[in-house]
């Protein structure tokens, strides 16, 4: 597994959607993804079916899924800011601990006859709380097991993964409640977390080539929702995710009630049901390379939003089983078009140094509008009736998609978002402390007096990139008088935030750059000047040994 990826990569095909199952290192990764998600969908099929015995209250059994995604909301986006600076290997190897001493838990209490409602859902909330510590992680290292022109077929196989799941966990879940009981459900999950704990022990990861201390804890949070309000498709991820799963959920919430009430049906219907969501999702994921050759995302994102509401109001109108089961298998298909895309877009659109911190909101966002979503359409479904529901979810969906189709999720390639380090070292005439500062940086441009307005159109931009890499003030300033002299300006909080702006610029940023320089008129480069703020060490110590301090 110590092979780097790009050394296998070269002699396979990147049109293939299997490729990356060639890699050897990413192919025991997708394998105990698998064998993990499979033990996760056992067990929300298990908790599910077993709220419905323990509780008929529709809010109770939405508060199962809500348990579950809850504590991406509440700790996503720190487990981002720790995939982002320790170990992630180490730090995965913990968080499968804990999801498998919680998945115990809960098959002991099961098998002793000790599970009430309170005690699955604080169990329930334990593990989703280990799976939101682990899912920025997860996400963000998949990068690092295929080169870069892999990473579409990686996530589409994620999803497949994830569906494959589907198909198989529900089925098998609701077989072991009605055969076995919840326990062994519950026991078969916890074995499930062994493979990616045992895949992470043999993983040689390759070390970070870092030469820069790692950022604090909080900094490296207010990092994280800084590029993700400034970088423009990445916030248009969010934007989309939210406006489709906010209404989508209303389907997997109430789920379980459709199939006990609506199709008069046991554990093996709620199976079933759930069987084909994957069945249909699975199909789909082997075709999405070849529909994306005809379709930009956004189409895509819409049209499969249209297809599931449809599929939602086709359940909220029905009572045939059969039907159902075919209906489901559309709304799979439907399913994994959008979380698949949306996924995609997230990883592309973010470098490496913070795509941890980046999926970790892609993840909270997604969670927000799991709980919030299970949350309201089990209280309306309360109030008015699960089908009822279901249609008013329906036409929100259709309408929420309508209203953010302005916000592009840009195209499938991904931008070329690999360090450039075009930017020269700083230069000094003394060593500086890593956190002395402020540092004020300034760039002066000689401009054409009939292109300044062109000039600033283009700086704006880069503007943007100094600030979402860590700047906290840009501008650009004119010499009154000397029109045409511009002087831009940025400032960082110390001289190590700024020597960690180099490492980030990319070289889709050095593009931005040279369009700028582009429109300068003098002889030599633009001039670049470093300031620091505060005392030098040495007059520091001097002046503390004077003053007895």
């Amino acid at each position: 597994m110590s092979t780097p990826p790009d050394t296998d990569a070269r002699q396979i095909s990147v049109q293939g959607a299997w490729a990356p199952l060639k890699l050897p290192v990413f192919r025991a990764f997708w394998l105990a993804s698998l064998g993990s998600n499979i033990g996760t969908w056992i067990n929300g099929t298990a908790s599910g079916w077993v709220m419905t015995d323990l509780s008929s209250s529709p809010v109770m059994v939405s508060l199962v899924q809500a348990a579950a995604s809850l504590p991406l909301v509440l700790f996503a986006l720190g487990a981002g800011a720790f995939a982002d600076t320790i170990d992630r290997r180490r730090y995965l190897m913990t968080t499968q601990i804990w999801l498998l001493l919680s998945a115990a838990a809960l098959a002991f209490l099961a098998a002793t006859d000790r599970l009430d409602a309170w005690n699955l859902l604080i169990l329930t909330f334990a593990l989703g709380s280990g799976a939101a510590m682990a899912m920025p992680a997860l996400s963000a290292v998949i990068a690092e097991l295929v080169p870069g022109k892999l990473l579409p077929q990686a996530i589409s196989l994620g999803s497949l993964s994830m569906n494959l799941a589907r198909s198989i966990g529900p089925a098998l879940g609701g077989l072991l409640l009605a055969q076995f009981g919840a326990w062994v459900a519950y026991s078969l999950n916890a074995v499930s977390f062994l493979g990616m704990f045992l895949m992470l022990w043999y993983w040689k990861r390759q070390p970070n080539e870092d030469v820069l201390p790692p950022e604090r804890f909080m900094q490296a949070l207010r990092a994280g929702l800084r590029y993700a309000r400034l970088a423009s498709q990445f916030r248009a991820v969010l934007i989309r995710a939210t406006a489709f799963i906010l209404f989508a959920m209303s389907t997997w919430a109430l789920l379980p009630l459709i199939a006990r009430h609506e199709l008069a049906g046991n554990s093996g219907t709620y199976g079933l049901l759930l069987t084909f969501v994957g069945i249909g999702a699975v199909a789909t994921a082997v075709f999405l390379p070849r529909i994306r050759a005809y379709s930009t995302p956004d189409s895509l994102v819409l049209g499969a939003t249209i297809t599931y509401a449809a599929t939602t109001l086709c359940l909220a109108a029905l009572n045939s089983e059969i039907m159902a089961y075919g209906v489901m298998a559309v709304c799979g298909a439907a399913w994994i078009s959008v979380l698949s895309t949306l996924q995609l877009a997230a990883q592309i659109s973010v470098p490496a140094w913070v795509r941890g911190r980046a999926l970790s909101l892609y993840l909270m966002v997604f969670a927000a509008g799991m709980t919030f979503g299970s949350l309201l359409w089990g209280w309306i479904a309360a109030q008015a009736g699960t089908p009822a529901a279901l249609a008013i979810s329906a036409v929100a969906a259709i309408l929420a998609a309508l209203a953010v189709r302005g916000f592009s999720l840009g195209m499938y390639e991904a931008p070329d978002l690999s360090p450039s380090n075009h930017w020269p070292h700083p230069s000094s005439a003394e060593e500086l402390e890593k956190d002395r500062g402020p540092v004020l940086v300034t760039i002066e441009y000689e401009i054409a007096l009939d292109q300044r307005e062109a000039f600033l159109n283009a700086i704006q931009l880069l503007g943007t990139t100094r600030r979402r890499d860590g700047a906290f003030a840009w501008g650009i300033f004119e010499d009154v008088a000397a029109p045409g002299r511009y002087i831009e300006l940025f400032q960082h909080d110390s001289w190590l935030d700024h020597l960690r702006q180099h490492t980030r610029v990319t070289r889709e940023d050095q593009r931005v750059q040279e369009n700028v320089d582009h429109f300068h008129t003098g002889a030599a480069a633009p001039k670049v000047s470093h300031f620091v703020g505060g005392a030098p060490a040495a007059f520091s110590l001097y002046n503390s040994t004077v003053t007895g301090t």
